[in-house]
């Protein structure tokens, strides 16, 4: 039985180093192929490109705005069908509403996106095994 997981391609939009490696870790052992998006124009360009099986994104990212990114995302037919999983500080609720109210497929907190970004991942692109 072939690996459901296998040659997939997830756009890791996270510019912060330490989650980035945390995706990288959890993800490329397991067969994913990684494209990463430094800016908000690169996010919608890149899924474009690439056709990612699912998008990650961290909505505190210092660098990426990624309320704009999730705007882009979700108006542009080709792209809005995309899953997405989304992590921020679990304290900010303004942050969780207003993704969940973009469209965001599934939001979690930063440190359950550490503890589980593989399962997390499966889970919202219906890959489980």
């Amino acid at each position: 039985m072939s690996d459901p997981t296998s040659g997939k391609t997830i756009l890791v939009a996270v510019t912060d180093i330490f989650f980035y490696t945390k995706v990288r870790d959890a993800l490329l052992p397991r067969g994913y192929r990684l494209e990463r998006a430094r800016t908000q124009s690169d996010v919608a360009g890149q899924a474009s490109a690439s056709n990612p099986a699912a998008i990650i994104l961290n909505m505190n990212d210092q660098v990426l705005n990624a309320f704009e990114a999730l705007e882009t995302l979700k108006s542009n037919p080709r792209l809005q069908a995309i899953p997405i999983l989304a992590f921020a500080n679990h304290e900010e609720v303004d942050t969780w509403s207003r993704a969940r109210a973009m469209g965001v497929t599934k939001i979690v907190s930063r440190n359950e996106f550490s503890a589980r970004t593989k399962d997390l991942l499966e889970e919202v692109t219906g890959a489980a095994a």
